[in-house]
């Protein structure tokens, strides 16, 4: 193998490791007889959702994979494959997989890692099955405000109360 030749494999297994060890996801995507539009739909969608789409030599990708003990995902390497790297939130990018993957017989998603777990097939459709984290956010926050908002119900009802007893007092010695 020549110099040029051997500094290119070193490089793309760079990039291969550094892509699983900088994201907290990465999902692995078998791919065949996709035209290009199609693709750049794809990776449009993933980009507004905060992932990266990187087509890697399959070899090069397995053994970068093995180095990090991710034998597993490494063997589910076949044809043409591509690695969605992503720090934000998976289900959002696990459901426009699954989604595209619906759409597209010859789209697979293959599996991936999430912050270190192998994830299988059944796992990325679960996970895209998930609300989205502004969703679960937002049904957090709406937990922990409820006993705040009845007890502030609360709180308003007996103050009304006690204005109305008062009026009525007030009523009764003649005032307004």
């Amino acid at each position: 193998m020549t110099r040029v030749g051997q500094l290119y494999r070193e490089h793309l297994t760079q990039i291969s490791r550094d892509g699983i060890e900088k994201n907290d996801n990465l999902f692995l995507v078998s791919f065949s007889k996709i035209n290009s539009a199609k693709i750049g739909e794809l990776r449009k969608n993933l980009k507004q959702a905060g992932a990266k789409v990187s087509v890697s030599v399959n070899s090069l990708s397995r053994r970068a994979l093995k180095e990090l003990k991710h034998d597993e995902l490494a063997d589910r390497i076949s044809g043409q494959t591509a690695f969605i790297w992503s720090n934000s939130d998976v289900a959002a990018v696990s459901k426009i997989l699954v989604d595209f993957a619906k759409n597209c017989d010859t789209f697979i998603v293959q599996g991936g890692l999430l912050l270190g777990r192998i994830l299988k097939k059944e796992d990325v459709k679960t996970i895209s099955e998930l609300p989205s984290k502004e969703i679960l956010f937002a049904r957090l926050l709406g937990t922990i405000q409820a006993p705040v908002s009845r007890f502030m119900g609360v709180l308003n009802g007996k103050s009304r109360e006690l204005l109305s007893i008062l009026k009525q007092l007030s009523e009764k010695k003649g005032g307004n």
